[in-house]
């Protein structure tokens, strides 16, 4: 019987009665299903290629049409490929004209600046995604008028452009195929940021504003930035300090008092009034003294961090086996998760790892290293990391190389803690109460030096969780010692 017909009958997949134009697997598929066989292309027992396999061969066994001696209905018509199906061509042959067109000068060939770009799109594990970006974001309108020159390709025209998620993306993606050089765009919006909140300040208030973002924030961020330790959390506590710092000016100067002449009453009433903003004001202040703009104000003594653990250990147990067998959940959330659940590990240092920090070889174990100790992974959690290895990020528009053990939507970038946080929320896992319950127990099972060198956390930090847990490992290492002598 011929693969083709066209006859009303009922479909032999979905059960509805259609119009069948095409046999698969000697059954009448209508229109629908016939698109969802062929865009679930499997590997031919015959050729031993990927192919879409919707005919028997001479041993029953189902296969693709080269090996059948049936038509190639289901080959690109371009290049004869059916592991990318998009309509009659194959989505990278769709892709590479489309693409073509998009960064093209006007000679008709991609624009030589933007080969790098060309090439990261080729590369994309999901052509028909890179498809869907061109028709349905303003991102690729940005590329179109790099390549013919209507806009020049420079960090300095994204500041004239609308600053949305499109040309953050764009602006990412030349950063991080070279065309551009490297940028960190979060620090970046600081300073339009910082002009606007400055903007209707009286100028005596903006003078000693701009001065303390400028030397004490900027500076700051800048330099974890350049040591590659500046975090999302790093830029939004130093807005907060700018912030802080306007709201002081502004409530003095309701009171007719300045920074020069406010005395530590007026920053006692101050504190008394806004009781939460006392530790956030502490660089500023501490700026302020060092420069002569204040009389010397001091703020009290905080009370030394205590913690407090709201979990449970055995419901600390059952977030883990969620984690560990919620497949609705990406591996992305499941794995940080597991970290901290586990290793008492912050997000926003989970979020930055990068795939060095794994081990894996054949046959052998997995290992993690969060500090300077690697740490041999169980099932299965082992498998969901070497999994995660594998895994590209949220958007793949364009194929980038990544250092990141979990790679963000923006090229280049890790998955923000944010994104991780918020879905642990939803499925009932609070991230404080979970870290600090894994720290309870690892405090109280592992010597304080050992925890402080596997997780990477500061002695003092180690001594006081030990404390809480009720074990003194104060003589730990003298009984180290001991037993080497011996």
């Amino acid at each position: 019987m011929s693969p083709e017909f066209k006859e009303r009958s009922v479909c032999g997949y979905c059960g509805e009665y259609k119009r069948c134009a095409r046999l698969i697997l000697a059954k009448p598929a209508c229109e629908l299903c016939r698109v969802r066989f062929a865009r679930v292309p499997k590997t031919c027992p015959g050729c031993g290629e990927v192919k879409v396999l919707a005919f028997y061969d001479s041993d029953g066994r189902a296969a693709c049409a080269a090996c059948t001696g049936a038509k190639p209905v289901y080959g690109c018509a371009t290049c004869g490929r059916e592991d990318s199906h998009f309509g009659t061509r194959c989505g990278p042959c769709v892709l590479s004209e489309r693409a073509t067109a998009l960064l093209a000068d006007a000679t008709g060939q991609v624009r030589p600046e933007l080969q790098p770009v060309f090439e990261a799109l080729m590369a994309a594990r999901r052509p028909r995604s890179v498809l869907y970006w061109f028709h349905h974001s303003s991102g690729p309108a940005i590329l179109r008028a790099m390549a013919t020159g209507e806009i020049e390709i420079s960090h300095g025209v994204f500041d004239r452009l609308p600053h949305d998620k499109a040309a953050v993306f764009v602006h990412e993606l030349l950063a991080t195929v070279g065309v551009l050089s490297p940028f960190n765009s979060r620090l970046e919006q600081v300073t339009p940021w910082l002009k606007k909140l400055l903007r209707p300040l009286p100028k005596d208030q903006a003078e000693i504003i701009a001065r303390f973002a400028k030397w004490q924030i900027v500076r700051r961020l800048r330099n974890q930035d350049h040591r590659g330790v500046l975090t999302p959390s790093s830029i939004e506590n130093g807005r907060a300090e700018i912030i802080t710092a306007v709201r002081l000016l502004a409530w003095l100067s309701e009171h007719n008092k300045t920074l020069a002449t406010a005395g530590q009453a007026d920053l006692e009433l101050y504190l008394v009034s806004y009781p939460r903003r006392g530790e956030v004001l502490f660089r500023f202040l501490t700026w302020a003294n060092r420069t002569k703009l204040t009389a010397g104000l001091e703020l009290p003594k905080w009370r030394q961090w205590s913690p407090l653990v709201e979990l449970s250990d055995d419901d600390r147990w059952r977030q883990v086996e969620l984690l560990l067998h919620d497949e609705s959940l990406r591996l992305n959330v499941r794995v940080p998760g597991l970290f901290m659940l586990l290793f008492a590990q912050p997000l926003t240092r989970i979020s930055r790892m990068k795939t060095s920090q794994v081990t894996h070889e054949s046959d052998g174990p997995v290992t993690v290293n969060f500090d300077s100790f690697p740490i041999e992974l169980p099932e299965p959690l082992d498998r969901l990391v070497v999994e995660q290895l594998d895994t590209e990020g949220l958007s793949s528009y364009a194929k980038h190389t990544d250092p990141w053990l979990f790679p963000g939507g923006t090229p280049g970038k890790h998955v923000s803690t944010e994104t991780i946080r918020a879905q642990l929320v939803a499925r009932g896992i609070k991230p404080s109460n979970a870290r600090k319950a894994a720290m309870f127990q690892l405090a109280s099972e592992i010597p304080t030096p050992i925890l402080a060198e596997i997780l990477g956390l500061a002695t003092n930090t180690s001594v006081r969780w030990a404390t809480l847990a009720a074990r003194d490992w104060g003589q730990y290492t003298a009984l180290r010692r001991a037993e080497h002598r011996e």
